[in-house]
Order: structure tokens, then sequence, then C-alpha cells
């Protein structure tokens, strides 16, 4: 493989990875919205770890009454990839901004987290077998850590 067509392959792999950590968020953002820890969608980008903490916030929210109202506004770039020559897995780092992304009373609206902030994200995104890439794992800090 000549170095043109291993840097473009990185490319395409760490652009994919990208725009399935950020899908993963934009399914979970949707299914927030009612706290519907079921929503297919979720297991289109997330899987493994990242798919049982996406699915079990839902359902604790769900249980709970609550729902999330808004955006969060995300700011990923790609930390690193293995293997270099043919990534199957990308490690992304993302400074995300919950503050218009935050947790409400379902029956009356009434606003339930305090003012939300820039939170560091880290996740790894896998390739799959089936050639497709997933969120296999992440991990939110809290607010002010980036």
């Amino acid at each position: 493989m000549s170095s043109s067509t291993s840097t473009s392959a990185i490319g395409k792999s760490e652009q994919e990875a990208l725009d399935t950590y950020r899908q993963m968020w934009a399914a979970f953002v949707a299914a927030s919205k009612t706290s519907n820890w079921q929503d297919p969608q979720l297991s289109h980008f997330a899987t493994g770890v990242a798919l049982t903490t996406l699915a079990r916030s839902l359902f604790a929210d769900h249980d709970a009454g609550m729902v999330t109202i808004g955006e969060p506004v995300l700011n990923p770039h790609v930390a690193s990839v293995d293997p270099p020559s043919a990534p199957r897995k990308v490690v992304i780092t993302d400074c995300g901004d919950s503050s218009h992304w935050l947790r409400h009373r379902a029956d009356n609206g009434e606003l339930s987290d305090a003012p939300g902030g820039r939170r560091l994200i880290n996740a790894i995104v896998e390739k799959q077998p089936d050639g497709s890439w997933r969120v296999s794992d992440f991990g939110v800090h809290d607010v002010g850590t980036c």
C-alpha cells in the first residue's frame, strides 16, 4: 500500500468514526426527548458498554419521569487510531457543552438539572465485522473538565 493510499484510508476511517460518534449523540438526544431506552436508532451507532450506558441512562430518566430538552454542542476530534496502517479502533476526545441540553420533569416541564457546561468526553469507536463503525465505550466527565 502506498503512503497516500494509507493516509487516505486513515482519513476515511477517522471521518467515519467521527460521523458515528456524532450520530450516536444525535440518536441519544432524540431518544432523550421521551426517555425512550428502547429506541432502535441507538444500536445503529453504539454497541457494548456504550449501548448499555445509553439505555440505562434513558431507562433511569423514564423511571424517574424525566426527559431531556435541547441539544448538546459537540466538538470532537480524533486522539488516536489503532492500528495506524489500517484503523479498526479510533479514540475520540470531545469537549461537549451541555448548557442547552437539560433534564426536565416530563409531567410539568420543570427544570431538574443545574445548568450544564463544558465536559470532557472520551470515546472508543470500533470497526465492526460488517464494516460499520460503532461507539463501543465512552465516558462523560464533570462540568468544567474542559
